[in-house]
């Protein structure tokens, strides 16, 4: 018992002693909790939709107007011509389409109307409910035309065809794949370097590189170059599993996809020797990279959830997070096939991010230095 007792009061002291151990512990349940919460959601808000209409018509007009009016959809374009749809779901600006065919309204009163509905079939799940959502506006609209409690007087109906772009089997792995790519890079990046990093520091080695004439950026291009290399192998490995096992797809450029993962892969490279510049111990490092970059990377980067059904506050900070702009990138180019022309907006990012956190880590060794 007096064993017992004593190894709890070492484990208080020790506590006590590295107090950032227990600020981590008690905030990461509440992050937890908070992310859970708010990013979690089967539902879809803010459906990004363009709707084609070849020669606009009371009818057509109508029926444009049950989609703003319907609290789901955000009209982005309302274009001329078919082909204007497919620039706008290789950039990702939409997530639908809703075409109308030419002469609507006085084919409705024929009954023999047509619309065609197209879904950005990357995410299953939210396409499936985005069929859904369009096909609810067309019918609420054509039994309302109709007239309450009869079907189709006067052959008043509505065909509406439905066509899914980019994955049209819809099979989920085509979802995950790619989302998973940014989860490993992600473990063996950010995770890996900072627990490595605070060992050495545990130890009293990083010290002794510390006080040496090396320079802090000499320090960190040692310890991070080994990890880049891993993390480019790993990012290898999984393309060939996605393609081999999967079957996955791979319409874009390899070689722009494996630049960006190298830009994925620097900077939470550069997240990980931040979190490992700030903390003292393996365990505060793990548990602050799991908070700064694992639990980011499932939740907020559109992996799993998709970002557009999230609260205002996690869709702004989900524009911090690096695996979000890595996971489209990925998706564009192996399943829409995408060049740089569409992906540079999301690369930049990547750029950006790896040239802060690496200024902000070497400003952190500097500080230790002195």
């Amino acid at each position: 018992m007096r064993s017992l007792l004593g190894l709890l009061r070492k484990e208080v002291q020790h506590i006590r002693r590295d107090p950032r151990t227990l600020a981590v512990v008690l905030m990461l349940p509440v992050v937890q909790v908070v992310l859970f919460g708010f990013a979690i959601r089967t539902d879809v808000d803010h459906v990004r939709l363009a709707i084609v209409d070849p020669a606009p018509d009371e009818t057509t007009l109508a029926m444009r107007s049950r989609f703003t009016s319907a609290g789901v959809f955000e009209v982005k374009a309302v274009l001329q011509r078919l082909e204007d749809l497919e620039p706008l779901f290789q950039s990702g600006d939409i997530q639908e389409g809703v075409v109308f065919e030419r002469d609507f309204a006085a084919k409705l009163r024929d009954g023999d109307a047509q619309m065609l509905i197209v879904t950005d079939g990357t995410e299953p799940n939210t396409a499936s409910l985005l069929q859904a959502y369009a096909q609810s506006v067309v019918f609420a609209y054509q039994r309302e035309s109709a007239g309450v409690g009869r079907s189709s007087p006067g052959g008043l109906a509505i065909t509406a065809q439905v066509r899914t772009r980019f994955n049209p089997t819809r099979e989920s792995s085509n979802l995950f794949v790619p989302g998973l790519m940014a989860f490993v890079l992600t473990i063996i990046s950010s995770l890996m370097t900072a627990i490595s990093l605070t060992r050495e520091k545990e130890t009293g080695t990083l010290e002794a590189l510390l006080v040496s004439p090396l320079r802090p950026w000499s320090i960190i291009v040692g310890k991070v170059f080994p990890y880049l290399v891993i993390g480019f192998i790993s990012a290898i490995a999984v393309i060939v599993e996605a393609r081999l096992i999967f079957h996955v797809p791979m319409r874009g450029s390899l070689l722009l996809l494996l630049a960006d993962a190298l830009l994925f892969i620097l900077a939470s490279l550069s997240l990980g020797i931040l979190v490992s510049a700030r903390t003292s111990s393996q365990r505060v490092a793990m548990m602050g990279a799991a908070l700064a970059t694992m639990l980011p990377n499932i939740l907020l980067s559109g992996f799993i959830f998709p970002v557009e059904s999230m609260p205002l506050a996690l869709r702004l900070l989900s524009n911090l997070i690096p695996g979000r702009w890595f996971v489209e990138i990925a998706r564009g180019i192996m399943l829409k096939g995408v060049g740089l022309e569409y992906v540079w907006p999301q690369s930049v990012v990547l750029v950006v991010m790896s040239l802060v956190l690496l200024t902000a880590a070497a400003r952190s060794f500097n500080a230790r230095l002195e």
